[in-house]
């Protein structure tokens, strides 16, 4: 018995797309100066930002990690992500954040791909950025939010 595989490869447009870094981690919290204390003393440096972000009901503390950030977040409301996060999985990581060049073209080619993406016009997030979130369902379980620097 003769067993043969084919092998397809779809060629991609990898010319235009840039993904540049993990620009942060998020992680909920549900009391952001417990954690603040926490993470100050685990990562040995100080939170450089709180920010409340209104449109999401939450708010976040930045630490810079190397060319990345940690993000602590807490719900301010109970209709927040946050708060219904933390109140199905409890406190732990809630995204990785990619820093993208350029958020428009990255929302197209992720759908074009297959991905879920939760909010087709970005947003604005915390810390001056642009966002946009893919559906867990089409990332292998995990929150991903694309983020760009608004100018």
């Amino acid at each position: 018995m003769l067993i043969t595989s084919i092998l397809i490869i779809r060629p991609r447009n990898f010319s235009k797309a840039k993904v540049n870094k993990i620009e942060h981690i998020g992680i909920a919290v549900a009391n952001l100066q417990d954690a603040i204390s926490v993470y100050e003393k685990l990562l040995n440096t100080s939170c450089y930002k709180t920010e409340a972000v209104e449109s999401e009901g939450v708010q976040t503390a930045f630490f810079q990690v190397g060319e990345s950030k940690i993000e602590l977040l807490q719900g301010t409301t109970e209709e927040s992500p946050i708060t219904k996060f933390i109140s199905k999985k409890g406190q732990g990581i809630h995204h990785i954040a990619f820093d993208v060049t350029d958020i428009h073209f990255e929302i197209e080619r992720l759908k074009s791909e297959g991905f879920v993406v939760l909010n087709e016009v970005p947003k604005m997030g915390a810390d001056n950025k642009l966002v946009a979130f893919l559906h867990p369902s089409s990332s292998n379980g995990v929150l991903v939010e694309l983020c760009q620097e608004k100018s």
